[in-house]
């Protein structure tokens, strides 16, 4: 309901007239998301395709898939640092709402972690094949070619009924073009409704398990969420130690860096 009537408000104001208030469609997406998990064969298509002429074989550990780390998860390895403009992404009204549907549907069937889990495993996937993310896209290719494409990465990766047929309503509703937000929407959401502080962690070398956890141990203390989550990266040019950004909007900064200490003795000396 919430994604139809978002749906309707964002057409309304397009055509720049009146909103309407529309009656209550007998099943809204959030029904048809939950309707789906039950049965997750209702409505499947027997059909095959060339997987080959698609896109190249699926095939990636679910451990290695993400980039976050947290105090109850196993770390990963961190990301390198990349200066693009292209990373940022605007909010997005519609995005918010298949988000917000798809976390009130999740919560009332208790998967909201399973969920997050494997939308992070597609988040990293899509990341590391960004011509798979294109076609996905794609509106010009066919709804059953992307299907299968996502039925299999589903398989492999061992997804949540919710995860997968919610996949499976973006492509019928034409909005896969909006997946990477609508994850971004999500995990947004999913860490105000588990209380987990997000932080970003850039150092000028991989940090090991322990000095990660003991970071998110720190922030831990200091901010009193339930959770911490930290996202790591790796920029040479801090020379060494480590900088920690938090909080909404990034406001938490902690620098421990070399280059940082550097600054701040170039300060003094200027004084």
């Amino acid at each position: 309901k919430k994604i139809r009537e978002e749906d309707e408000r964002i057409k309304a104001t397009k055509r720049k007239k009146t909103r309407k208030k529309t009656a209550p469609s007998p099943k809204g997406e959030k029904e048809e998301i939950l309707a789906r998990a039950r049965n997750p064969h209702k409505n499947a298509r027997n059909t095959r395709i060339n997987m080959a002429a698609s896109m190249q074989s699926i095939s990636f550990a679910r451990s290695t898939a993400g980039s976050t780390s947290s105090l109850r998860r196993k770390n990963v390895a961190p990301r390198r640092v990349v200066n693009t403009q292209a990373q940022a992404k605007a909010s997005s009204p519609v995005a918010g709402g298949y988000a917000a549907a798809l976390v009130d549907a999740c919560k009332s069937a208790g998967a909201l972690e399973a969920v997050h889990d494997d939308l992070e495993t597609v988040a990293g996937y899509l990341a590391a094949n960004e011509g798979t993310a294109a076609f996905l896209a794609n509106p010009v290719v066919a709804e059953e070619k992307k299907k299968e494409i996502l039925k299999k990465l589903a398989g492999e990766a061992s997804f949540h009924a919710f995860t997968t047929n919610f996949m499976q309503l973006l492509v019928d509703k034409k909005r896969m073009s909006q997946l990477s937000a609508i994850i971004d929407e999500f995990e947004a959401l999913f860490c105000e409704a588990t209380d987990t502080q997000v932080a970003t962690v850039t150092s000028a070398v991989k940090l090991e398990n322990e000095q990660q956890f003991m970071i998110a141990k720190k922030l831990q203390e200091m901010t009193g969420a339930k959770n911490i989550k930290l996202k790591p990266e790796v920029d040479e040019s801090l020379l060494g130690g480590f900088v920690v950004k938090y909080g909404k909007d990034g406001s938490g900064f902690i620098d421990m860096s070399v280059k940082g200490q550097v600054r701040q003795l170039s300060n003094v000396f200027v004084q």
